[in-house]
This record gives C-alpha cells, sequence and structure tokens, in this order.
C-alpha cells in the first residue's frame, strides 16, 4: 500500500508531525521499533529550561542568546511565531489532558528527585504544583510504592534554589485496600481508572493535611481519568493538588501517547510498532519508497515523503559501534556533532562536555537533512526530534520543546509544496 507520509519513529516528534499530516487529509503511516521516550518522561513540555549553568525564566525571551551561544541549534530553523503556533496546536490537540502554560515563561515543578524542573506547558493535573510563588506543599505517599519517595522530595525541596521560601514535609500512607499486589505505578492507575480510589485518597488526606497546603501526589491518578480524579480531589479537599512525576513508566507519558494516538487512528493513520525502517529507494534526488522489515520480512511501502525521527543514541536513531564510528542508523545520513579525532567517545566526568552530546543530521529551513554542502540529501525527507543535531537536550532542558517544534516544522514543510519549490529554484 502507498502512503503520502511514512514517519520513522513514534516519539513525540514522530507522533507530531503525523497527526499534523493526518488532520490535513494525508494517507500517514508511523514505523517504529517501540513506542519512544513518552513512557519515560513526564509529558511536561520543556522548550528551555537552562542556559549554561543558569535557569531560564523565558523561553521566548532567552531563544537569541541560545542561538548565539549554539548557532547549529534544531530552533534555528524554527520561526518564533511557527515555534508559538506548534505549541498552540499541541495544547489543543492534547485535549482532556488540559494543558496549560506558555512560551513566555517557565513554570516550576517538583521532580521525582524534589528538583525544580522549568517548564513551559504541562498537564493541568500537574500545575498547581508551580514553585515559583512558594508556599506549603506536602508530598504524599504509599507504603510499598517504590517509584515515588515523598521524604527525598520534600528534603531536596527545602534546600532549592528558589525566589520564594518553601515549606515541604512528607505524608506516607498504606497502601488502599482491595489487594493491588505488586504496587507499580500502572497498577496503582489502573485501580484509580477502574475502582473509586479518589474516595479512599481524599479520606486519608483530609485530616492530615491544613487548608494552606498544596498537595502533591504521585502522577497515578489513572491513564484513561486522571483529569476528573484530580478535580474531584480539588473539590472534595478543597486544597490545591498536583501530580508530581515518578521513576519510569511515566503514566503521564503514557496518557499522552495514547491521546495522540487515538487522534490519529481516528484520522486513518496507521502506526505499527515492532519494525525497522532499514533504507530507500530513490529516483532524482527522492526518495520514491522505503524498506520496512517486520517480522516476516521486508516490505517496500511506495511513499511522497518522509520525516525521520527515529531519535538519537538512546533511541538507535544514532549508533556508536565498537570502533569508534559514529552512524544514523535508517539513511546513513552525514553528521554534525561527531569529533574528527579518532575513537574520541565520552569525557570522564559525568556532566563534563561530552564529545557526542550534539550529534545528529544537519538540516535547511525544511528540515531536510543536508551533507557537508549544505545540500538536501533527498529532497522530500525531513528530520525531526532528538535526530537532529546541534542540541543538548538533557542539559538544555529542550526535548520535548524540540520535539514539537521540529515534528510540526517538517509536517508543515511536506504541507507547503509551493515553499519547497521556491527553496528548490533559489539554489
Amino acid at each position: 500500500m502507498s502512503y503520502d507520509t511514512l514517519v520513522v519513529g513514534a516519539g513525540i516528534a514522530g507522533l507530531t508531525a503525523a497527526l499534523r499530516l493526518t488532520e490535513q487529509g494525508q494517507r500517514v503511516l508511523i514505523a517504529a521499533r517501540g513506542v519512544g521516550a513518552t513512557h519515560l518522561a513526564p509529558a511536561t513540555i520543556d522548550v528551555l529550561g537552562y542556559l549554561g549553568d543558569a535557569r531560564v525564566e523565558s523561553p521566548a525571551g532567552s531563544m537569541k542568546a541560545l542561538l548565539a551561544a549554539s548557532p547549529d541549534h534544531p530552533y534555528r530553523h524554527i520561526p518564533a511565531d511557527q515555534l508559538a503556533a506548534s505549541l498552540t496546536w499541541f495544547t489543543a490537540r492534547a485535549g482532556t489532558l488540559g494543558y496549560v502554560g506558555s512560551l513566555e515563561e517557565n513554570m516550576l515543578l517538583p521532580t521525582a528527585l524534589g528538583v525544580p524542573r522549568p517548564s513551559a506547558l504541562a498537564p493541568q493535573t500537574m500545575s498547581a504544583g508551580d514553585l515559583r510563588a512558594g508556599g506549603r506543599f506536602v508530598f504524599v505517599g504509599v507504603k510499598g510504592f517504590k517509584d515515588f519517595h515523598p521524604a527525598l522530595i520534600a528534603e531536596n525541596l527545602v534546600r532549592a534554589e528558589l525566589s520564594q521560601p518553601v515549606t515541604a514535609r512528607a505524608v506516607e500512607l498504606e497502601a488502599p485496600p482491595g489487594g493491588l499486589g505488586d504496587l507499580s505505578g500502572r497498577v496503582i492507575a489502573g485501580r484509580f481508572d477502574d475502582d473509586d480510589l479518589s474516595h479512599w485518597l481524599a479520606g486519608e488526606l483530609v485530616n492530615r493535611t491544613e487548608p494552606d497546603e498544596r498537595i502533591g501526589v504521585p502522577a497515578v491518578l489513572g491513564v484513561r481519568s486522571a483529569t476528573e480524579t484530580w478535580g474531584e480531589l480539588e473539590r472534595t479537599l478543597e486544597r490545591k493538588v498536583f501530580e508530581v512525576s515518578t521513576l519510569p513508566p511515566s503514566i503521564p507519558g503514557i496518557r499522552l501517547y495514547e491521546a495522540m494516538a487515538r487522534a490519529l487512528r481516528a484520522g486513518g493513520a496507521r502506526i505499527v510498532h515492532g519494525v525497522r525502517v532499514v533504507g530507500a529507494h530513490a529516483n532524482d534526488g527522492r526518495i520514491a519508497s522505503v524498506d520496512v522489515v517486520n517480522a516476516t520480512g521486508t516490505v517496500s511501502h511506495p511513499i511522497g515523503s518522509v520525516v525521520l525521527a527515529s531519535g538519537g543514541f538512546a533511541s538507535g536513531g544514532l549508533e556508536l559501534d565498537s570502533f569508534g564510528v559514529t552512524r544514523e542508523t535508517v539513511f546513513d545520513l552525514p553528521l554534525i556533532g561527531v569529533p574528527t579525532t579518532e575513537r574520541v567517545r565520552f569525557a570522564p566526568g559525568y556532566f563534563d562536555a561530552q564529545p557526542l552530546a550534539r550529534a545528529g543530521v544537519a538540516t535547511d529551513d525544511l528540515l531536510r537533512p543536508v551533507d557537508a554542502a549544505g545540500r538536501p540529501v533527498y529532497t522530500n525527507l525531513h528530520a525531526a526530534g532528538a535526530i537532529v543535531g546541534g542540541a543538548v537536550p538533557w542539559k538544555e532542558m529542550s526535548g520535548t520543546g524540540i520535539s514539537i517544534a521540529t515534528g510540526y516544522a517538517a509536517a508543515e514543510a511536506i504541507l507547503a509544496p509551493a515553499t519547497l519549490a521556491v527553496s528548490e529554484a533559489v539554489r
């Protein structure tokens, strides 16, 4: 079967590109090894959290300084109005998850380690955890649930550098009745979805919290019904309640993946997991078909465009072999950010500037991977997410922002053939 666009990868970048294309009437195939990083990440949208060691208050206001310091950064290819449009689009498509926030200012949300995390957007179930105004916080754990440690969060938060004073304490509850068995995040979230645990939780907390305390609970209030459960807790307790990310798996990340996947399937897109895209057949500089390996063999799919959103080293989009050679694993594209010194791989210190931290493909302003001369390798191939080189997302706190912005921009480039034609004519 032929498709208008094949998307390689089912992380946030791939899902964003695919959904934008699908809602514009394209036939889209998403081919992925797995579900991407959504199931590991807290589902906040971090556009830009740090410049060097300095915490960023306004992603929009700090973008100029970022690009001056990092000329190859993926944001260089995203105009300011398109970055804002991509976040507005995403917020609307996230539906019942109710994302709130702004490109103009970062919230500061506590992580599972009690570290303030600068995030531009967050699900509304997390938003009351914003630390910028200070105040009193209580963090609630459940005995036997090992992926959330409220005492650690409280202890670290009171030591954090914040503009307003914060007090924090921990409360640990006995496990709810009913025989949960293994106290994993998925199991507890399932009970919130299927049983009436919100009444249990509210009953446990009403006499153990103060009216002016904001209540932080592990982000396991359900996969399907978290927003409703959160709202019911706030109404019953008459206090601000917020979810705090746990150790993986990330229930908010699973919610986000499933919301986007539902929208894609409703629009007619096809999502196939457990497959590998292994190459392409091209004519006159354009990819005509893509080879996908599944359990029974290799299928060649005729396509009109391709979005490469295969991720970086962690996702297998980039590979470092035993000889110190780094390569892009799907189309063997040229890379930037790779040291020319033989066998340079890692700096000795964990937080040192790692030699391969910015590795990835270079692109033009249409997000098409380019060669050393700046020419598109394939005129109908676009890249999005962590495969695009020039950023250090873990340090900048920019990964999900880059994924949404580049995924949206890649789709817009595919949807605007006139722009492509003009660009080619100029070259």
